[in-house]
């Protein structure tokens, strides 16, 4: 009778063992996923940080070069003009990570803005009194260091996104990932003209 129980009782031990392992297995991936997926969004956090520096710079920026350089209408429209457009976007929900419609329009309004920003430290180069301000020259070291900072924020979000979207996208977590709902996330892409040096003229 007991030779008889044996047999089974062995091929439930190996169904219970082989069901631990799998689930195991199964648990250990999607905790990783969650802890990658954590750290997109963390990442994403700091994108955001320093991109609503860059916007609360603009205020003072511009009110202290419009002390000197009054008559450059066209450029604060087009610097008020990007900022309240990036306004619309700077404060989104994470949910534009899995979105590449809105995560394209969040890059585009952050390009548009950091182009008028250029254009607005551009002219500046024709106001020498403005260029020897002590208020213009720190709000112009603030701005570089935040556009650094941004420039550093994002590749360390590219490189979040790379380590996560590798993750979930090689077998056989990629069925997991799909069954659990953990899409691929979007990079940030260089604007069009980065590789190449701006020309600028001071005639």
């Amino acid at each position: 009778m007991s030779n008889k129980i044996k047999p089974v009782w062995i091929v439930l031990g190996v169904l219970v063992l082989a069901v631990v392992m799998i689930f195991s297995s199964f648990k250990g991936t999607y905790n990783n996923m969650v802890a990658l997926d954590e750290n997109v969004t963390s990442s994403w956090s700091q994108v955001e940080n320093v991109y609503q520096r860059r916007m609360d710079l603009i205020p003072n920026l511009v009110s202290t070069v419009k002390a000197y350089a009054a008559h450059e209408s066209e450029t604060f429209t087009q610097l008020a003009e990007a900022r309240s457009k990036a306004g619309g976007t700077i404060q989104v929900s994470d949910e534009v990570l899995n979105d590449p419609e809105s995560f394209q329009r969040f890059q585009q309004a952050q390009n548009e803005l950091g182009s008028a920003l250029q254009r607005l430290m551009v002219i500046s180069e024709n106001y020498p009194e403005l260029k020897a301000n002590q208020n213009f020259l720190a709000l112009q070291d603030q701005l570089e260091g935040t556009e650094n900072r941004i420039a550093v924020e994002r590749k360390r979000f590219n490189d979040a996104v790379q380590t996560y979207n590798m993750y979930i996208r090689q077998f056989p977590r990629v069925f997991i990932a799909g069954a659990m709902g953990f899409d691929q996330k979007q990079y940030f892409q260089a604007a069009q003209g980065a590789d190449q040096a701006p020309v600028v003229s001071f005639e």
